[in-house]
C-alpha cells in the first residue's frame, strides 16, 4: 500500500482573533491523515498569539511559529512552508476555513495528474463577518454545471488577462515553489506573481468541488485595492513588469494588454496617477496605445481627477 503523501498546512494569522477559532477547527476537523500543520503569527497586536497558543497547548499536532517582528503576508508564508516537509503546500489565511474532506479530495485528484500539473485550484463559498453565506465563486446553471471561466491545463495568458481564482483554494506542488524560491517578499501581496510565475512553467487543475469557505470582511486586503497610494498597486505594477519578460507569443501580448487597460483605466480612475502612467507606458511598449488610452495618459498626466465616474459606474454594478 503507497504511503499518502505528507501535506504542509500554512496557517496565516495576523490580528484574526475574531476567526482564528473557526479556522484552527476547521483545520483539526481534516479527514486526510497525514498532515504537517504550521500556524504562524504575524506579530499580531489583538488577542491571536495567546489563542494559539491555547490550541497548541491543547493540540500537539500544531506547531507554532512566530515571525519575531510584522514581515508581511510573504515573507511570513516563506518562512514557514522553508520549514516544512510536506509534499503538497496550502497557504491558508486564518480568517477562512477549510471544509473537512478538502485534503483529501485535492490529493486524490492530483494523484490523477501528471508531474507538468504544479498546481490546482477549485470553487469557493463565500461566508460574512459572522459566517453567514454570501455565495458562491463559480456560477452555475441549474444543473450544477460550472459556466463561470475556470480552465484546466496551460492557464498562463488567462492569468495574464483576467482573475479566476479564488485564492485561498489553491493546492501546490512543493517543487513549485522551491523552483520559484517562494513569493517575492518584495510584494505586498502574493497570488498574482505566484499565479504568472507558475502558470510560466506548469499546469493548472480546476477541481469541480466547493473546498474552502473565503471570509469577506472590512479587512480583507481586497478593500484597499484601489485606494489612494495603495501598495497593493504598486505590486501589481512589479508584476505585469515581470509578465512583460515571460511573454512568447502573439496571442499573450495582447493578453497582457488587456490586463494593462484594466489595472490603467483603475488605477486613473482613483487617482493613483504615478501607477496609471507606469501601466500606460508599458501598455505603450506592449500594444501601443489606442485613441482612448492617450486621451487618458494626457489626464492623467495633468491629474485631471475623474475619480466621481468611478464611484458612479461601482454604484451602477452594485444596485
Amino acid at each position: 500500500m503507497n504511503k499518502l503523501p505528507l501535506v504542509t498546512i500554512v496557517c496565516l494569522c495576523y490580528n484574526h482573533e475574531r476567526f482564528l477559532a473557526e479556522a484552527l477547527d476547521s483545520v483539526l476537523a481534516q479527514t486526510y491523515p497525514n498532515l504537517e500543520l504550521l500556524v504562524v503569527d504575524d506579530c499580531s497586536t489583538d488577542s491571536s498569539p495567546a489563542i494559539i497558543n491555547d490550541y497548541c497547548q491543547r493540540f500537539p499536532q500544531l506547531a507554532y511559529i512566530n515571525t519575531g517582528r510584522n514581515r508581511g503576508n510573504c515573507a511570513a508564508f516563506n518562512m514557514a512552508w522553508r520549514a516544512s516537509k510536506g509534499e503538497y503546500i496550502i497557504d491558508f489565511a486564518t480568517d477562512d476555513v477549510l471544509l473537512p474532506n478538502r485534503v483529501t479530495e485535492q490529493v486524490a485528484a492530483f494523484s490523477k495528474l501528471d508531474p507538468t500539473y504544479g498546481v490546482l485550484y477549485s470553487d469557493a463559498a463565500y461566508i460574512n463577518d459572522n459566517s453567514g453565506f454570501i455565495g458562491y465563486h463559480c456560477k452555475r446553471d441549474k444543473s450544477g454545471k460550472v459556466t463561470s471561466f475556470a480552465p484546466s491545463g496551460d492557464v498562463f495568458q488567462d492569468i495574464l488577462q483576467r482573475y479566476f481564482i479564488c485564492p485561498p483554494t489553491m493546492f501546490v506542488r512543493r517543487q513549485v515553489l522551491e523552483e520559484l524560491q517562494g513569493y517575492d517578499e518584495t510584494l505586498a501581496y502574493e497570488d498574482f506573481d505566484f499565479w504568472v510565475r507558475s502558470s510560466r512553467n506548469y499546469k493548472y487543475f480546476f477541481l469541480d468541488k466547493v473546498t474552502t469557505k473565503r471570509r469577506v470582511h472590512d479587512s480583507s486586503l481586497s478593500k484597499s485595492w484601489y485606494t489612494a497610494g495603495s501598495r497593493l498597486l504598486g505590486s501589481t505594477v512589479r508584476v505585469c513588469e515581470k509578465a512583460m519578460q515571460l511573454v512568447r507569443t502573439l496571442e499573450e501580448r495582447a493578453a497582457l494588454a488587456k490586463r494593462l487597460e484594466y489595472e490603467a483605466r483603475h488605477a486613473y480612475l482613483t487617482a493613483n496617477y504615478t501607477e496609471a502612467r507606469q501601466f500606460l507606458e508599458m501598455l505603450q511598449q506592449v500594444a501601443g496605445l489606442s485613441k482612448v488610452y492617450k486621451l487618458m495618459y494626457f489626464l492623467n498626466k495633468h491629474k485631471v481627477n475623474l475619480s466621481l465616474l468611478r464611484k458612479w459606474y461601482v454604484s451602477l454594478l452594485h444596485r
